[in-house]
């Protein structure tokens, strides 16, 4: 029985704001990767480029000291000020290509650090208001920008995350199957989809359903875990809120054979930070657990013959305990 594996973008284990509040204290990146060494059960780290790193081999040297490995690296291309009213998909080609270079680096860092792969989240590509951007265009950029990104370095494979919005409140992916119809046009094997499970259920997606379109259209996928209440991207502990599409994403990634890490994207704000992960770990882990105990088999015929009164039974005995 598989076990599983957990880690977190350590940007959230220093300060962090919005616009109204600072959260906790700043710290560095040492310091980050020192404090995911003392969560129960992580042991993965997705660090932030350029922003959370030394060169390589300093890098290469912290991960060791604390007994660490490397979940992705998530390239950030939309905090330069040119990149803020977008970066992939924007008219300008010098601005596509300074945020296409960006990916490239990130990709030479993860492969120089031993990373399995790169993420992209690319939140200021869309747009604000009606009549903002050429859609036939701003889509045709995103094609071609993507798409040289993934072809450089094959080796590591670039992973796109879809959202719904912030911080454009339309952004260009904002569902899985725009990221999955922006791959098939990449055509690019080496490729897959980050699915953040608040990200999904912000787009009023159900996550499991989802991480299965992924994979039955022939593409990689790459899991990450919170939750919120689909108004927002509140980056919750996981299954505070969704316990039910908690195990059945847990379900579905252990029937697709999911062997990367769950890395936690959330954030603890006004709690104890610690103590806030620790929760996160142990309602993940046992959520894994839960659904590696399920009849799988029993299951899955059951779907079949369309018993649904069986599956609710199942559920609720099973699941919730009742």
């Amino acid at each position: 029985m598989s076990e599983i594996k957990q880690g977190v973008i350590i940007g959230f284990l220093g300060k962090t704001q919005d616009r109204f509040s600072e959260y906790q204290a700043p710290v560095t990146t040492e310091q980050k990767l020192e404090f995911v060494s003392k969560i129960d059960g992580f042991t993965g780290v997705e660090m932030v480029f350029p922003y959370e790193n030394e060169g390589p081999a300093e890098t290469k040297a912290l991960m060791d000291k604390y007994g660490l490995e490397f979940a992705a690296i998530n390239v950030n291309i939309k905090k330069e000020t040119e990149w803020v009213p977008g970066a992939l998909s924007r008219p300008d080609k010098g601005i596509r290509d300074r945020a296409v270079a960006m990916i490239k680096k990130a990709k030479d860092f993860a492969k120089a650090v031993g990373a399995p792969h790169v993420t992209c989240c690319p939140l200021s590509d869309g747009y604000d208001v009606l009549f903002q951007i050429n859609y036939k265009t701003a889509w045709n950029h995103m094609v071609e920008t993507f798409a040289e990104a993934a072809d450089y370095l094959p080796e590591i494979p670039l992973f796109l995350e879809p959202k719904y919005s912030e911080t454009r409140v339309h952004c260009q992916i904002d569902s899985t199957a725009k990221g999955v119809l922006l791959l098939k046009d990449i055509q690019c094997k080496n490729t897959g989809i980050t699915i953040d499970m608040g990200h999904s259920l912000q787009s009023q997606e159900n996550p499991a359903q989802a991480l299965s379109l992924i994979y039955e259209n022939g593409f990689d996928a790459y899991i990450h875990t919170n939750d919120n209440d689909t108004k927002a991207d509140w980056d919750l502990i996981g299954a505070s809120r969704h316990f039910l599409h908690y195990i059945e994403l847990m379900f579905w990634a252990q029937e697709y054979g999911y062997n990367k890490y769950f890395t936690t994207d959330a954030s603890p704000r006004i709690f104890d930070v610690l103590e806030f992960f620790n929760r996160h770990s142990e309602i993940t882990t046992g959520a894994y657990k839960l659904a590696q105990k399920l009849n799988r088999q029993q299951i899955l015929e059951m779907m079949r013959i369309e018993d649904y009164n069986g599956l609710m039974q199942m559920v609720n005995k099973e699941i919730y305990r009742i």
